[in-house]
């Protein structure tokens, strides 16, 4: 029963932080000198990330794939299956997952280190709003480099998947192109780029949220940083699955 309590009571804490973050946003400038470092922090430094995951991702399931079709003799479709499964799906949720526990720990390990030595506190005291100095930043940087670092991840893990195919079926990298480009619309497009918004401001706000909470000292400070991750990746997860079921039902 304290699990729940407890559960719902950080769910509330999100939420409420995440409400003061949009008035925030609409109150006030954001920082743009901020935003552009996180900016670099979040996306720059995050590249070889979704670059490395994607290709192999990719390069597997066009393994399993071309097997599993095999008996069929369908192993020739296999970059439809392939590019729709990376574009829609594991793009952009591996990318935020891995990202996300990247990224999402720093900012937890950040702000908790600047709670912990009542620097938050000392800000508070000269009048000016933590949430804007250090959440919004952070958020806008999130939620404006996972689409970037998604189409990044889209694009090589096809790459990816156009290497096994060609290996292990026996067709041309032309083949392969028509069968994604004729399989791959902009809504399916967008489908994955839609639910990469939201997974950045997930890793932002839960990032942020579990720093301004922090306490004892800095074991406290590695206990947060722990307990971001896992808490950034149950949250993409469960809220790929909720986004993708609204998103097949609006777009299809």
């Amino acid at each position: 029963m304290n699990v729940i309590i407890n559960t719902l009571a950080e769910i509330g804490g999100v939420g409420r932080l995440a409400w003061q973050t949009v008035v925030c946003f609409f109150r006030t400038k954001p920082d743009i000198r901020a935003t552009v470092h996180h900016l670099d922090h979040a996306g720059v430094g995050s590249w070889s990330i979704a670059v490395l995951t994607a290709l192999f991702t990719g390069a597997v399931m066009a393994m399993q794939f071309a097997t599993g079709l095999e008996p069929y003799g369908a192993s020739l479709y296999t970059g439809k299956l392939v590019s729709l499964g990376i574009i829609r799906e594991l793009g952009p949720t591996l990318t935020a997952v891995l990202v996300g526990g990247r990224v999402g720990s720093g900012f937890a390990a950040e702000i908790g280190s600047m709670n912990v030595t009542e620097q938050v506190d000392a800000m508070r005291a000269l009048g000016a709003d933590p949430v804007h100095r250090l959440v919004v930043p952070r958020i806008l940087a999130c939620m404006i480099m996972m689409p970037i670092l998604t189409v990044l991840a889209d694009f090589v893990g096809c790459f990816g998947g156009m290497l096994a195919t060609m290996s292990e079926v026996g067709i041309t990298w032309r083949w392969y192109v028509d069968q994604v480009t004729s399989t791959v619309g902009i809504v399916s497009l967008m489908h994955g780029l839609y639910k990469s918004i939201f997974f950045g401001f997930f890793i932002g706000i839960i990032g942020c949220y579990m720093g301004l909470k922090t306490k004892g000292g800095t074991e406290g400070v590695g206990r947060t940083t722990t307990d971001t991750v896992v808490a950034i990746s149950i949250t993409i997860l469960v809220s790929n699955f909720l986004l993708t079921k609204v998103f097949l039902v609006i777009y299809g």
